[in-house]
């Protein structure tokens, strides 16, 4: 990977999560390769490099059944993206692109269902996803109806092996073709992370 597309902190790969958190998780099952979208919280070291990543299966996926005989798996998250056209900017030659932010994860599955590790699972997921709302929902709103629907889902942590990250945000763009960009974007997450990339 060109080191001008690597993210600028590894903290950078914790908050596209954070702010991503529906991953592509995929591994084999006895049918061959699947995948499932699942929210996930991602833990970090002291350095703040993801080091665990955490969440939960329906128990009816075929995933779990492949995932106890063989524990791999790849998370692929996808941050904020965009086709940019050449007539975004000044210079009619210059040619079409995406920009994007990603991140994937090769790591190792291993599950938790004591009720008491689900329930504090939950707990951190909901908050999690309900942190930013004016009013957020709680486990505790649901009441007992909660514990009946635990029954059917399974926890697990990820354990990362290795990771995989570009974040291809303009940083070798002419500075004038940059700021046109940026323009014709507008106030937005791509344009807020490309910019906090931008080195010059």
């Amino acid at each position: 990977m060109s080191e001008v597309f690597k993210p600028s902190d590894p903290r950078s790969i914790s908050d596209l999560i954070r702010s991503h958190p529906l991953a592509w998780v995929v591994s084999q099952t006895p049918e061959g390769l699947r995948g499932s979208t699942i929210p996930i919280l991602a833990h970090c070291d002291a350095d703040g490099r993801v080091i665990r990543l955490e969440g939960h299966f329906p128990r009816r996926n075929p995933q779990v059944k492949g995932l106890r005989t063989d524990p791999g798996a790849l998370f692929l998250f996808i941050g904020p993206h965009s086709y940019i056209s050449p007539g975004m900017v000044r210079d009619k030659t210059w040619g079409p692109t995406w920009n994007f932010a990603h991140a994937q994860f090769q790591a190792r599955v291993e599950f938790f269902e004591a009720s008491d590790l689900m329930e504090a699972h939950l707990r951190r997921l909901i908050d999690a996803m309900e942190k930013y709302r004016d009013a957020p929902w709680s486990l505790d709103d649901m009441g007992p109806r909660y514990r009946g629907l635990m029954d059917h889902i399974i926890g697990f942590n990820a354990y990362v092996d290795d990771a995989q990250h570009r974040f291809k945000l303009g940083q070798d763009e002419r500075p004038e073709i940059f700021a046109d960009i940026c323009d014709a974007l507008g106030d937005t997450p791509l344009q807020r992370l490309m910019r906090e990339h931008r080195q010059d």
